[in-house]
């Protein structure tokens, strides 16, 4: 039961707010009121959850975010199930587990496929699990490199105005790449590991006339590569490699009239062998709850007034 309600019921309160439901412990029980739909799922999700604490996992905020997130989606899945056979990736420092269904799912195409493109809004996790992957295949000897592309592109800024050489000047573009690095690997080792090559981080020009065989190849931020561009990288794809493109197609930072690589990429693989597909929603967002909150409130008014639109605020 202290598992279940969590510190001064922390737990309770976030279940009562999240499912619509009202929350009272008696000794050993929990009553559950509200509307008989949303009394199921909660009836359901603390059964699971009080079964997980009863084998033994500590079950932690994280956790919690994670089942109600389950249970949003889709109501039969059982947490148990969930949690238990999540497709955990130990990559280097730090075991990483998927934090809803498409999470896992996009694991587990990854495990299973040498070519996946995801796409989806900022904060479901395409990058970092993509990363994490890469160190388990690494640290398996399943692959000799990584190697982490991204296209600098200019999104309202000018590459010509930043200070320094070219490298200097696209490797801010680069960091979110390195953030992930350095929060899976470890600062040290990743700065060794890049010493050594076996870590490669660079724009999406520095890929061509390549062939990378042995490596786990990740191509961040694919919705602003053109076609062409798109098509070079796949086909750098070598011998026991494997290749993940991320990008979220709703942020083309490309220039008006062009094509997008990733958006012409997703229309002429459908239906190919060996590769996999995956589409992250609002709902897969995991960072701070305030980022779910703020790309619905976009998603919702662009829908509204359409992109980049700047009506007149509603009194």
């Amino acid at each position: 039961m202290q598992a279940i309600c969590g510190a001064h019921d922390e737990n309770l309160r976030r279940v009562e707010k999240a499912l619509q439901v009202t929350l009272g412990v008696r000794g050993s029980a929990v009553q559950i009121r509200g509307p008989a739909k949303a009394v199921g799922k909660a009836e359901r999700l603390l059964t699971d959850l009080g079964t997980l604490a009863a084998s033994g996992r500590r079950l932690s905020g994280g956790d919690l975010a994670t089942a109600l997130r389950v249970v949003a989606e889709e109501p039969a899945t059982s947490l148990v199930d969930f949690f238990r056979t999540g497709a955990l990736i130990q990559a280097s420092r730090r075991l990483v587990a998927p934090r809803s269904l498409n999470q896992k799912r996009y694991l587990r195409a990854m495990l299973d496929h040498d070519l996946v493109i995801s796409t989806g809004p900022a904060g479901t996790g395409k990058t970092y699990l993509a990363v994490a992957v890469a160190a388990s295949a690494l640290k398996q000897e399943k692959v000799r490199r990584i190697v982490l592309a991204r296209p600098a592109v200019e999104a309202g800024e000018k590459l010509g105005f930043l200070p320094g050489d070219l490298a200097e000047k696209v490797n801010p573009y680069l960091r979110p790449l390195y953030d992930a690095l350095y929060d899976i690997i470890g600062f040290d080792k990743v700065a060794r590991m890049m010493e050594r090559e076996v870590i490669e981080v660079a724009p999406l020009a520095f890929m061509r006339g390549r062939s990378l065989n042995d490596s786990f190849i990740i191509l961040d931020e694919a919705q602003n590569t053109t076609p062409e561009q798109m098509k070079m990288f796949l086909t750098r794809i070598g011998f026991n490699s494997k290749a993940v493109v991320n990008g979220d197609i709703t942020q083309v930072d490309l220039p008006p009239g062009q094509q997008s690589g990733l958006k012409h990429a997703l229309k002429v693989l459908r239906g190919e062998e060996g590769m996999a597909f995956v589409r992250f929603g609002r709902s897969d967002v995991v960072r701070h709850e305030l980022v779910q909150r703020i790309v619905g409130a976009y998603d919702r008014w662009e829908a509204r007034y359409g992109s980049g639109s700047d009506p007149q605020v509603e009194r």
